[in-house]
């Protein structure tokens, strides 16, 4: 066994089949990596990572392939095309889910034409809010939920949900242009 070596004879195989290939990885890092990444970039946006994940896959074969070069680039070639596949599926969901989350506040078609400008101002607005403001803003008025069931829903407490809440009404009124009186005021 040699220093270092753990175990089980099949540690000590995997250790030092990924001693044998130490030299072998170095070398063709050192002359692969930048062309690698230069050709995964024709289909992919994040080619060091398709990069790194063909050499890992390749430390972790056995014995090297007949043609490591060679397999290096189809291994980088299939990961950029599946990464770009991914991006595209992920950047589709989250259209959509941003389509649909646009859609979160329905204007009142029987409205009359100034109500609707007023409801887009407010939309506008709403949508302007960070995240954690407009969240609490729209329980309490819309959903009729308590400070306390907000603070339960978000994970914070019933105080600071409150200040979120107030937060919030301030910069709705300062972009509304508007002063204007809640329940809690």
């Amino acid at each position: 066994m040699m220093a270092g070596d753990v175990g089980t004879s099949n540690t000590v195989r995997k250790f030092t089949v990924s001693l044998l290939s130490v030299d072998l990885l170095a070398a063709l890092l050192s002359r692969y990596a930048g062309p690698l990444a230069l050709y995964a970039r024709q289909w992919c946006d994040e080619p060091d990572d398709v990069v790194q994940t063909a050499f890992l896959q390749l430390a972790r074969q056995g014995a090297p392939p007949s043609d490591p070069p060679a397999w290096l680039y189809r291994a980088v070639r299939n990961g950029a095309i599946s990464a770009q596949r991914s991006a595209g599926r992920r950047r589709r969901r989250e259209q959509a889910a941003a389509r649909e989350r646009s859609g979160w506040f329905q204007v009142d078609e029987e409205g009359a034409r100034s109500a609707v400008d007023e409801t887009a101002k407010a939309v506008a607005a709403l949508t302007a809010l960070d995240d954690e403001l407009r969240e609490v803003v729209t329980a309490h008025l819309w959903g009729g939920l308590s400070f306390e069931q907000i603070a339960a829903v978000v994970g914070t407490s019933s105080s600071t949900a409150h200040r979120r809440y107030r937060q919030g009404l301030e910069r709705l009124r300062t972009e509304l242009e508007l002063s204007c009186k809640t329940r809690t005021d």
